[in-house]
């Protein structure tokens, strides 16, 4: 609950930054100079572009949401059960052998959604964030095409 909390909170924010400069950019396009339509036409694009990444990552998180309760209500995900450090952080070895599981997974399933999901988990484990956000995006990819 904190965390989207914390997400909706960022989001506006972002919108009102988004409305202040579209509003800064239309004034300056209204001058009729050719730097300020130029900066004008750029002020309004930022925000655009900015809106179209939050809501697509506000997509992202919801379709992960959905699978992963989905998968828990089936009983499909790992449990929880790794070493952690001092820290809390999961030990690099546990993530590493739930990553290799996973993976293993994977190869022997490649068009389950779930195997995908559990391998986005692994790669989070392990440390690999940028490699779990694909196998998520692909986990859910699959998910929709079934």
């Amino acid at each position: 609950m904190r965390v989207k909390i914390i997400i909706a909170v960022s989001v506006a924010a972002l919108l009102f930054y988004f409305v202040f400069l579209g509003r800064l950019g239309y004034q300056l396009a209204a001058t009729g100079e050719w730097a300020g339509v130029l900066l004008g036409i750029a002020l309004f694009l930022l925000p655009v572009v900015g809106l179209w990444a939050v809501v697509r990552e506000l997509m992202f998180g919801l379709a992960t949401e959905r699978l992963g309760r989905e998968l828990a209500s089936r009983g499909e995900l790992p449990e929880d059960d790794l070493t952690r450090t001092a820290a809390g952080r999961i030990d690099r070895e546990a993530g590493s052998v739930l990553w290799q599981a996973a993976k293993d997974e994977v190869e022997a399933s490649p068009d389950d959604a779930g195997a995908w999901y559990r391998l986005a988990i692994g790669y989070d484990a392990a440390g690999d964030r940028k490699r779990g956000r694909a196998a998520a995006r692909h986990a859910v990819k699959l998910h929709r095409g079934r």
